[in-house]
C-alpha cells in the first residue's frame, strides 16, 4: 500500500498556525495501523490518507481560503493539490480520524466513526478562530467497515458546492476549502442495484470549528465509559462554549439548552430556503448547530411537505421536510440521554429539551414573517394565512423559490378575486393544466388577505425584507446534475460558474437568469435530480 508522505512542502501553508487541540488533549487510540477494528476508551485514531495517482485541483472557495489565510498564489501550486488530494501532510498537521457511533433511521448503529474522513489538523486563524481541515474521501480508517473510504466526483461536487451554497444563503454550515480529483476511478453501486461502475475518485476539504457530533457522545454512555464522555464534554465545552464557564453540572445544562437553541435555529434556516438534509441520523447532527454531512441531500422545489431525496427514506420518509423539527428534537432527547450519566438527574434535561419546540417555533415565526415581508409575526392573524398558503402551495405543483421570492414583486392594489394568478406567481407552476379557475380564486383571495395584513404594519421595506429573507438562487437538484455531467467529461466550468451564482444567492444577476428557472421536465424523474441514495 502507498503511504502519505508527512513532509513540510516548502513554503506552503507555513502561515498557518496549527493547534491540534483534539488529539493534544484526549485520549488516542494506541493501535497505529489502519485496520478495521472496534476502538475502545479513545475519541479518534491517527491515520494517513491514502496517496493518490493525480491529483488536480478543480475549484476552491476563495472566502474559506481567505478566511484560513491561505495565499491564492499557494492555492494554485500543485503542492495543494497534493496535501488537500491526501499525498503529502504538511508541517504541522496531525491527521486523525474521530470514535463516534449513532441512531440510523431510529435504531441504533453502535460504533460508526470517520469511515471516510480524515481530519488533518486544526488551526487558528490571525482573528482567533479555531478551523479543522477535514479531507472526506482520503481513504479507509479504523471507521470504515466494509468501505473503502474514497469518494466519488458526483458526490465531492454536490458536497463542495452545497457547503458554500448554505453559507453565502445565511445557514449554519460546515465550509468546503476544495475539491481535487486523484486522477484514479472509485467502483459504486449508485443504487445499490447490482449495476457497479467505474467513476472518478475525488477528495474535498471541509472545513468546520469542530466536527463533533451528537453521535461522539452516544458512543461512550452506550460503553458506559463514562469517565472519556466527561472528558471530552469537558473538552468541548472548554474549546467551543467558552463564554458558558467551568464545567459543573448547571454548565452541562446551559450546554445541552444552548445546542437546543442552535440547531432549532439551523431547521429553521432549512425551512426558509427549501433545504431537505435526507440522512438526519444522530451521527450527522452538529454539536455546534451546522449543517453537517451533504449526502442525499435535496432542494424543495415543487412545496412538498412530504418530500425526502433520500431513496433509503422513500418508504417511511422520515427525514421529509417537513418532518426536520420534528427529528432533531428526537435527536436532542438522545443526546439528553447520552449526557445523563454526568448530570444523573432526568427532571433538569426534560426541561431543557422540553423548551426545544418552543425554541423552533419563535425561530419558524421570524422566518415566515420574513418571507412574506412582516415586520413581525401575529398569530391572531399569521397562524391562519400561512397555513391557508401552504395548503394553496400544495394544491398544484408549485415551486416554492419562484413562488416566495415573486411575491414580493407583485402589486397587490391591483389584485380582483375573479381576476386570473399574477404573471409573476404564474412562473412558479409546472403544470398549465392545474391552474383552474378554483385554484386562481384561492390564490387571489389569498393575495387579497395578505394585502391586507400588509398594509395593516404599514411595512415600506417589505420588499427589501422579503428579497434578504426568499433567495433567487438555489442549488437545484438538477443544476448540480448538470455540472456533475460535464465534470465527468472532463469539462470543470459549470461548477466555477455555479458557484460564482451561489455567492450572491440574493442578487438579481442578469446573465445568471437560467439559473433561478424552474426544474425542467426532463428532470423530474432523473437520477440525481429527483432522489438519491447514499452512495458517494
Amino acid at each position: 500500500m502507498r503511504r502519505t508522505q508527512r513532509t513540510q512542502v516548502v513554503g506552503l501553508l507555513d502561515t498557518l498556525e496549527f493547534d491540534n487541540r483534539f488529539t493534544r488533549e484526549l485520549p488516542a487510540d494506541p493501535e497505529s495501523e489502519n485496520f478495521r477494528r472496534q476502538v475502545m476508551g479513545a475519541c479518534y485514531s491517527r491515520v494517513l490518507p491514502t496517496p493518490v495517482a493525480r491529483p488536480e485541483l478543480v475549484v476552491h472557495s476563495r472566502e474559506m481560503a481567505e478566511e484560513l489565510g491561505i495565499p491564492e498564489s499557494d492555492v494554485s501550486s500543485q503542492a495543494f493539490a497534493e496535501v488537500f488530494g491526501g499525498n503529502r501532510i504538511a508541517d504541522g498537521m496531525d491527521p486523525f480520524a474521530m470514535c463516534y457511533g449513532g441512531h440510523q433511521f431510529g435504531n441504533w448503529a453502535a460504533q460508526l466513526g470517520d469511515g471516510r474522513a480524515i481530519n488533518l489538523g486544526e488551526i487558528v486563524n490571525a482573528e482567533g478562530h479555531r478551523w479543522v481541515l477535514q479531507l472526506k474521501g482520503a481513504g479507509p480508517t479504523p471507521y470504515s467497515r466494509t468501505a473503502d473510504g474514497l469518494a466519488v466526483l458526483r458526490s465531492s461536487v454536490r458536497e463542495f458546492l452545497c457547503s458554500e451554497a448554505m453559507h453565502h444563503l445565511g445557514v449554519p454550515t460546515t465550509r468546503a476549502l476544495s475539491l481535487v480529483l486523484t486522477g484514479e476511478q472509485v467502483v459504486r453501486d449508485m443504487f445499490y442495484d447490482g449495476n457497479p461502475k467505474e467513476e472518478p475518485g475525488s477528495v474535498v476539504c471541509r472545513v468546520s470549528p469542530s466536527f463533533i457530533r451528537f453521535g461522539n457522545f452516544q458512543i461512550f454512555t452506550s460503553r458506559e465509559d463514562f469517565d472519556v464522555l466527561r472528558q471530552l464534554v469537558d473538552y468541548t465545552i472548554e474549546t467551543d462554549f467558552p463564554h458558558l464557564g467551568a464545567p459543573s453540572k448547571d454548565t452541562y445544562l446551559a450546554w445541552y439548552d444552548e445546542i437546543c437553541r442552535r440547531t432549532a435555529d439551523m431547521i429553521a434556516h432549512w425551512m426558509r430556503v427549501g433545504f431537505v438534509h435526507g440522512v438526519m441520523n444522530t451521527d450527522n447532527m452538529s454539536i455546534l448547530g451546522l449543517t453537517i454531512d451533504y449526502g442525499p441531500y435535496g432542494w424543495l422545489e415543487n412545496f412538498d411537505p412530504d418530500w425526502t431525496p433520500n431513496t433509503t427514506d422513500a418508504g417511511g420518509k422520515r427525514y421529509r421536510f417537513g418532518h426536520q423539527s420534528q427529528i432533531a428534537h428526537w435527536n436532542l432527547v438522545q443526546l439528553g440521554q447520552a449526557i445523563y450519566p454526568l448530570i444523573e438527574e432526568v427532571e433538569p434535561l426534560q426541561e431543557v429539551v422540553n423548551a426545544y419546540p418552543r425554541h423552533f417555533e419563535a425561530a419558524w415565526q421570524t422566518m415566515m414573517a420574513g418571507k412574506l415581508g412582516l415586520g413581525s409575526y401575529v398569530r391572531k392573524t399569521d397562524d391562519e394565512l400561512v397555513s391557508d398558503l401552504h395548503t394553496i402551495l400544495q394544491s398544484a405543483e408549485t415551486d416554492m423559490t419562484i413562488f416566495y421570492r415573486n411575491l414580493a414583486r407583485v402589486e397587490l392594489s391591483e389584485i380582483t378575486c375573479d381576476g386570473p394568478i399574477p404573471e409573476l406567481l404564474r412562473e412558479a407552476y409546472y403544470v398549465e393544466d392545474q391552474i383552474t379557475p378554483d385554484l386562481a380564486s384561492r390564490v387571489n383571495l389569498w393575495l387579497r388577505r395578505y394585502a391586507d395584513r400588509v398594509s395593516s404594519e404599514g411595512n415600506e421595506a417589505r420588499v427589501e425584507l422579503m428579497h434578504r429573507t426568499n433567495p433567487k438562487y438555489v442549488l437545484r437538484n438538477y443544476l448540480a446534475q448538470l455540472a456533475i455531467d460535464k465534470a465527468e467529461e472532463g469539462d470543470h466550468t459549470m461548477i466555477s460558474e455555479l458557484l460564482e451564482v451561489l455567492r450572491r444567492p440574493y442578487d438579481d444577476q442578469a446573465a445568471m437568469e437560467s439559473y433561478a428557472e424552474r426544474r425542467p421536465d426532463w428532470a423530474r424523474h432523473r437520477p440525481g435530480c429527483s432522489m438519491l441514495s447514499c452512495s458517494s
